[in-house]
């Protein structure tokens, strides 16, 4: 039985790709982590189909949640346009669905070779894209990702991009090892981009 969605904190969390171009040093992927705080195991036998993954979601109370979110061990927006499938039958079959989060690392467009925020619109509520970094360099040596530099300026350009269609759009760094001169230059990043910028605390695996 693997694990399509979970619960943390009152929200329902899914699971849909252990696919994702980057290779954290903090990810608890590499320390023979089979899930997380969230949820015990979240490497999946196979990718569920959207079909699958819609008729686990409906086997919820899914007007209990605060917040629906799309996070798993993987990167979620491999798999944009079942998320946009699954959005709009939930929207269909739920009356009462609770807002909609994807949490990214905001390479979709890299990944998918296009531009999919349009595809955001009327369906997800918030978006929060991992920052991990204050320059190239700093996120390049955390985040690690297949495309190197390339990939901090896409994330940039697709938190400026999404804006336009989502409307709350966050990105996210976490406390831990960060100067005030990184945080600063966070700061001002997300200013730039007339996005938030939210400071996670660092939770130890």
């Amino acid at each position: 039985m693997q694990t399509i969605s979970y619960e943390y904190e009152g929200a329902l969390y899914v699971n849909l790709t252990n696919r994702c171009d980057c290779s954290c040093v903090f990810c608890l992927r590499h320390n023979g982590h089979k899930g997380s705080i969230y949820a015990d195991d979240l490497w999946l036998e196979h990718e569920p189909s959207r079909e699958e993954a819609l008729e686990d979601l409906l086997a919820r109370e899914l007007t209990k949640y605060r917040e629906l979110v799309f996070c798993g061990f993987g990167e979620p927006m491999y798999r944009t346009e079942d998320i946009v499938w699954l959005v709009d039958e939930l929207k269909k079959r739920v009356s009462g669905l609770p807002p909609v989060r994807i949490n990214t690392n905001g390479h979709a467009n890299l990944i998918l070779g296009q531009d999919v925020t349009p595809r955001l619109q009327g369906r997800i509520d918030t978006l929060s894209i991992s920052l991990n970094g204050s320059t190239p360099e700093e996120y390049c040596a955390v985040t690690r990702p297949r495309d190197g530099e390339k990939a901090w300026h896409a994330m940039l350009d697709f938190a400026g991009k999404a804006k336009e269609y989502v409307p709350n759009v966050v990105m996210t760094i976490v406390d831990k090892d960060q100067t005030p001169e990184a945080v600063e230059r966070c700061r001002r990043i997300t200013r730039d981009l007339g996005v938030k910028l939210r400071i996670r605390a660092y939770i130890p695996d």
